[in-house]
């Protein structure tokens, strides 16, 4: 999800809600403690220099029970942040404390956003020599005469 697809939801709902792959909820008191603009500069096995910028929302649940998190509190956080550091409209990618430090990608499905778990990849797997990963099929998927009761040829 973009930063300008949060902007357009936030306005419509009562609530913020995170919810996790698994369906466990991130705590209703949790507070986003920062937002910023992260970019990632590297080469990738086949040597290509990449560069990947994505916005970063890092949530955090402490102690304080009774802080809500209101989305027109949570959409002037973002205002903010446009406006002090610059931030471009890039993916979003949330950062928030599970058995470590875990990365989401987040989406949302009409009621909670969602963090989606992360998965890395190859980005040149034709110049690392992965093979492409064969279609598997069932032998009786496979329609042939060749062994029937009246062909010649078993």
């Amino acid at each position: 999800m973009k930063l300008s697809a949060i902007k357009e939801i936030l306005p419509t709902l009562d609530s913020v809600e995170f919810q996790l792959a698994n369906g466990t909820f991130v705590p209703e008191h949790f507070h986003v403690t920062e937002i910023g603009q992260i970019t990632k500069h590297f080469i990738d096995c086949g040597g290509v220099i990449r560069t990947e910028k994505a916005v970063n929302f890092q949530l955090w649940d402490a102690n304080d029970y009774e802080h809500r998190l209101k989305p027109t509190k949570l959409l002037n956080i973002i205002k903010l942040s446009e406006e002090k550091l610059g931030i471009a409209d890039a993916e979003i990618e949330v950062e928030y404390q599970t058995e470590t430090i875990g990365k989401f990608d987040l989406d949302f499905d009409g009621r909670h956003f969602i963090l989606k778990n992360k998965q890395t990849a190859c980005l040149a797997s034709d110049a690392c020599g992965i093979p492409e990963e064969k279609q598997r099929i069932k032998l009786v998927q496979l329609k042939s005469d060749c062994c029937s009761p009246n062909s010649r040829h078993c």
